[in-house]
């Protein structure tokens, strides 16, 4: 008598049933991973600009004006990374003695339903880091 091959209907629905386990842990995690990324490209683009902001001062004596490519502005082009889950900008607080900036990313999107958490972020010419959300400095911006 021939032996019939292959899987039962049960062994099948074990299968489907121990994927669609992983799935639900993992998929989590990774949009989780996802919004972090995102936001460790607008961090790192936001200390790009902190550093410009100082070779700017050393040059023109005072802190530009803008990120964009006009007069007293940076001119620099904000990554597609970070532009399409941010809106940057940066202000100088002119006129101000010592002269003091101020560079900020605003969520938009998705980002900003997901990482409510987290918020704006801030970051100001002394260095000091901030965020509008309720995480906290420490679990938001990556160190």
């Amino acid at each position: 008598m021939n032996a019939q091959r292959g899987f039962t209907l049960i062994e099948v629905m074990v299968v489907v049933v121990i994927i669609a386990i992983l799935a639900a842990v993992a998929y989590p995690s990774y949009q989780d991973y996802v919004i972090r990324s995102n936001r460790g490209a607008a961090e790192s683009f936001m200390l790009e600009v902190a550093s410009r902001q100082e070779r700017y001062l050393l040059d023109a004596r005072q802190y530009a004006s803008g990120i964009g490519s006009g007069a007293n502005e940076l001119n620099i082009t904000i990554p597609s990374t970070v532009s399409k889950n941010y809106t940057l900008t940066t202000t100088d607080n002119g006129g101000t003695t010592p002269p003091t900036y101020t560079v900020t990313a605003a969520p938009t999107g998705t980002q900003a339903t997901a990482d409510a958490k987290c918020g704006t972020l801030g970051i100001d010419q002394t260095g000091t880091k901030t965020v509008t959300g309720s995480a906290g400095v420490a679990q938001c911006w990556q160190q």
